[in-house]
């Protein structure tokens, strides 16, 4: 699943392409993929001729507002991902206009296009067709449980280490899980935890209430790295996730524990180690990272 590296590349790459634009039409092959308005046809007709004003990222999800006081939600989920150029329809089939990343395989899976008023398109290709589309009253979208319930952006300024000590006074459970919770830091998923606990020499089965103040620190700014990074870097592509270019993104050249089990840990040369932690897998070095 993306996380927030992924939205916030995929962000900036909207902004750069498609901010201004005006919607004029959209298609798609599987019109459940969008969830509010559930009527495909009726989300068709309201999309029709909205001006995007702004594009923002809050947790996982993008959010395009609208001239006119509507906001257009996408979260990508566990394969989708946003993609801007032409396309052309052939035998059925959807297929870039021209060569370069677009071509892609994992970027094939196109079952929702916006037309622009610019001639570009804006894509959803989503292997699992897991990802949903929502068009909300901005304020109502703003005001919904679902935001209220978020818990503070790690790459904000005002995301102090004081601040990140206070999201996790009174907090229960395994340090892993704990950060993987939307409600107590936003965006942050397997990849980035396990990476944040790797740099910071933490057990991803430690009880969160057992780290003492330099654990904390250590795990803070270990956040703050990986993340930083992995924006920096345009995300990891290992898997489905493309920028809008279609393009992967580099993160992968600096991922240190996650999906490399059986690997030597780039610090002491022990193997790394996979364990499921709350039904996800969790990388991590049983040296680096003991559990006592």
């Amino acid at each position: 699943m993306p996380e927030l590296p992924e939205v916030e590349t995929t962000v900036k790459g909207l902004n750069s392409k498609v901010l201004k634009r005006t919607f004029v039409d959209v298609w798609s092959d599987w019109g459940k993929i969008v969830k509010k308005p559930k009527d495909f046809e009726q989300f068709k007709k309201e999309i029709r001729n909205k001006k995007i004003k702004k594009i923002w990222r809050r947790a996982k999800n993008i959010i395009f507002d609208l001239y006119d006081g509507y906001s257009l939600l996408v979260h990508q989920k566990m394969t989708g991902h946003l993609l801007v150029g032409c396309w052309v329809l052939d035998n059925g089939h959807w297929k870039p206009a021209e060569k370069g990343p677009l071509n892609d395989p994992y970027n094939r899976f196109l079952h929702l296009i916006f037309f622009f008023d610019n001639g570009k398109m804006m894509a959803l290709s989503d292997a699992r067709k897991f990802a949903k589309v929502e068009l909300w009253k901005t304020d109502e979208l703003l005001n919904s449980k679902e935001f209220k319930n978020l818990g503070p952006e790690p790459l904000d300024k005002s995301f102090t280490f004081e601040k990140f000590k206070e999201t996790l006074k009174g907090k229960k459970g395994k340090i892993k899980q704990v950060l993987m919770n939307p409600e107590i830091i936003a965006g942050i998923g397997n990849i980035y935890s396990s990476e944040a606990l790797w740099q910071a020499k933490i057990h991803p089965e430690k009880n969160i209430a057992s780290l003492d103040e330099k654990e904390l620190k250590s795990l803070y700014e270990g956040i703050k790295k990986v993340l930083g990074l992995g924006v920096k870097l345009g995300g990891e592509s290992f898997s489905d996730y493309r920028k809008p270019d279609g393009s992967k993104g580099d993160f992968d050249t600096e991922r240190k524990a996650y999906r490399k089990e059986g690997q030597k840990c780039q610090r002491c040369g022990t193997k790394i180690k996979r364990i499921k932690v709350g039904q996800r897998s969790a990388f991590f070095c049983p040296n680096c990272q003991p559990f006592d």
